[in-house]
């Protein structure tokens, strides 16, 4: 239930002596059954246990993403805004029915359907900046290779022209914001409730760009790269110069492997859902067969009933 790179901790560990005063020195503790310590000697204060999400560094040293992204950059982007959410987050749920859920879920629980709750904004950003730190590695970019490189080909032309439109959402989104490539598993738009030929091209890769906070899970997308665009995302290396930030970040930081492994996960999920869908129409259909069949029994059955009458 616990997002990756989160760690969902309580106060206290379960079966561990409680948190106690009243003494400077170590003092034997006593099991009372199965769950419970005693010591006469001492007064022990009540204890809360609250789940909370800890904070986890980026998955490399802070600083190997030089020269193209600085240790300091790094360090005040992760240690400072990434913390800053992830601390309110914890604040926002303490004593609410979102203290347990995984972060994923809160987030789409605090969107609410377009008009967020205070906590969606440090949920969300709490997610994106994980998932930007694990966008990256130390000697990345180059190009992808397999099944991602094959849907980028199918669905924007070629990898240059993916990587136009990845650029061209990240500049043109308007302050603070987010770029995005995702899966988009949903069927196609094709005028009917129902796709009347579903398949395996309906899920396409798309470029989005979203402001603020706001990510790809509230419209049930997958998301699989994601870039920064805040500008203390990028301010004390590149100043002003957005462009070339993006374009360092395409050429020199992504990791294709991690975007892969998102994509792979990405489809698994589409076709758990689409076998899913299948068993409930399915299902649909059977229901709606033996409704129709016990309706044919009745009739006949009343029809026995008055033919009896008449003789």
């Amino acid at each position: 239930m616990v997002s990756p790179g989160y760690v969902l901790s309580t106060s206290t560990a379960l079966g561990s002596p409680p948190l106690c005063y009243g003494r400077s020195k170590p003092t034997k503790w006593e099991r009372i059954g199965r769950g419970g310590w005693t010591s006469p000697k001492l007064k022990c204060a009540p204890v809360s246990v609250r789940s909370q999400f800890l904070l986890t560094p980026p998955p490399y040293p802070l600083a190997s993403l030089e020269p193209h992204m600085s240790q300091e950059t790094v360090e005040s982007h992760w240690s400072r805004h990434h913390r800053e959410h992830l601390e309110s987050l914890n604040t926002h749920v303490v004593g609410t029915e979102l203290r347990d859920m995984p972060l994923e879920d809160i987030i789409i629980a605090s969107y609410n359907k377009g008009d967020p709750l205070p906590v969606f904004i440090h949920a969300a950003q709490t997610w994106n900046h994980d998932f930007f730190w694990h966008s990256m590695k130390p000697g990345g970019g180059g190009r992808p290779s397999g099944v991602l490189l094959r849907l980028i080909e199918r669905d924007f032309g070629s990898f240059e022209q993916f990587l136009n439109e990845f650029r061209v959402a990240a500049l043109s989104q308007f302050g603070s914001g987010w770029a995005w490539l995702t899966y988009k598993a949903n069927r196609l738009d094709v005028g009917n409730a129902i796709n009347p030929c579903p398949s395996e091209e309906d899920n396409k890769l798309v470029v989005a760009k979203t402001p603020n906070a706001i990510n790809p899970l509230v419209w049930d997308y997958s998301p699989l790269l994601a870039v920064d665009v805040w500008e203390h995302a990028y301010y004390l290396d590149y100043e002003d110069r957005r462009s070339e930030y993006i374009s360092i970040f395409l050429d020199k930081l992504v990791s294709w492997d991690a975007v892969s492994s998102r994509l792979e996960v990405a489809m698994a999920k589409a076709e758990e859902r689409a076998r899913e869908e299948e068993l409930r129409e399915r299902e649909e259909e059977d229901d709606t067969f033996l409704s129709d069949d016990e309706s044919v029994q009745i009739y006949l059955d009343s029809d026995d009933g008055d033919d009896s009458d008449v003789e």
